[in-house]
């Protein structure tokens, strides 16, 4: 995108190793003109044939997005919202990672590294901050205090694109040690969900020096151990019913960013309103409560047209639509490159908490499967996919019971 290319090399290569350079958004007004241009300049496909979303994102829903989008959204306020916290770039292994760094007032604070996944980014993790570093203004006490460091996935946001191959789940894990150890913290957990999740969970078989626990609100690699997973109870029976569901007409946007994201990233950097149906149509839950803060102006929490819009936008202005899909390419071809290989253990302790809008439920036994040192397990009464989005308070205090235990 002409419009935003200047921002995005001009955090590229070139500064010194373990360099860290503050960061602003500014994105310049015709970027904004253009995407409204082009917005209008949809063209529109007719009704879908039924009356759910079987056939996809629904015409209605999509059309009040778009209306709202070019009519009444101000990306300026989320732009001011980002500039208003501290952002940094630093480049890891050739990469400029974006991350967003704040350090908590109270003292002995426990530094905690969080992930977003797709199609999220670090918008989703914001309404978090808050009650994470200052938990006395948000019901909590000094010793629940957390530093945060929210960093943008490689090709995701602000972060620049990889221009070489193998940037999986692992190396992403490598690079988040290295910042976390490049900002000088020596003790630290990590939590993640979706891409986060996996993110995390190497984090946690690898072991780095000063990590000290993960948490995690997605059981990622359940489809892929789908036969040694308990369905003995009625909420294991469900669970299976529910993957399988997932795994047969949910699975759509995952197998062609998996085999295919180059031919779908076309769309994703050339038309708005497709990047915003792509976004949209990842799992049931999600995709009924964005419809109903479209449609009928009634959000599920914190997800509500501005906030989502904020997300959406991003990905349009700095054009990563393709990169962020490439992921997924690079974690099917990492999974077959370890087929038949047992993962190492993680060798910290694990938190999970089960939220139960999930794609799929993970009852403590199938956590337990994958996870057999389980140290902590809940099942949150509220929130779906984009847990802290939808539901940062509630959220924010399952991260503070999770790694309560491991403060010192």
């Amino acid at each position: 995108m002409a419009q935003t290319t200047a921002t995005r090399e001009s955090k590229g290569p070139g500064v010194d190793k373990d360099t860290i350079r503050p960061f602003r958004a500014n994105f310049p007004e015709e970027a904004l003109v253009d995407l409204r241009r082009r917005i209008a300049a949809t063209r529109w496909p007719s009704t879908e044939l039924v009356k759910d979303r079987s056939q996809g994102v629904q015409l209605a829903t999509l059309r009040e997005l778009a209306r709202y989008w070019s009519n009444e959204y101000d990306w300026r306020k989320c732009e001011t919202r980002l500039n208003a916290l501290p952002q940094f770039t630093t480049v890891i292994d050739g990469v400029t990672i974006h991350f967003i760094h704040v350090k908590s007032k109270h003292e002995n604070a426990l530094p905690l590294i969080m992930t977003h996944g797709w199609p999220g980014s670090v918008i989703e993790l914001l309404e978090t901050v808050g009650p994470l570093t200052d938990p006395t203004a948000h019901g909590g006490k000094p010793e629940d205090a957390f530093h945060l460091v929210l960093p943008s996935l490689p090709g995701y946001g602000f972060s620049s694109e990889p221009k070489e191959l193998n940037w999986d789940s692992g190396r992403i894990a490598l690079a988040w040690a290295e910042l976390m150890k490049r900002l000088g913290y020596t003790r630290y957990v990590a939590q993640g969900g979706d891409v986060g999740a996996l993110v995390t969970d190497v984090m946690g078989r690898q072991g780095p020096k000063g990590l000290a626990g993960i948490h995690l609100s997605l059981l990622a690699g359940a489809p892929f151990v789908v036969n040694l997973l308990p369905k003995e109870t009625e909420q294991e029976r469900a669970a299976h019913a529910a993957l399988a569901t997932f795994m047969t007409d949910g699975f759509g946007y995952f197998t062609e960013q998996v085999t295919r994201p180059q031919t779908i990233g076309y769309s994703l950097l050339d038309s708005p309103v497709g990047l915003a149906a792509w976004m949209l149509d990842h799992d049931t839950d999600s995709y009924y409560k964005i419809s109903r803060a479209f449609v009928d102006g009634q959000p599920a929490g914190n997800l509500t047209r501005d906030h989502l819009l904020d997300n959406i936008t991003l990905y349009w202005l700095t054009g990563t639509g393709t990169s962020a899909a490439r992921w997924y390419w690079e974690t099917g071809r990492a999974g077959a490159r370890n087929a038949g290989k047992a993962p190492p253990l993680v060798a910290v302790p694990i938190a999970f908490t089960a939220f139960p809008g999930e794609i799929f439920p993970a009852p403590r036994s199938w956590v337990e499967v994958m996870y057999p040192e389980l140290a902590y397990y809940n099942e949150a009464e509220r929130g779906g996919h984009f847990a802290a989005w939808e539901e940062p308070k509630l959220f924010s205090e399952e991260i503070r019971a999770a790694f309560r235990p491991l403060r010192k």
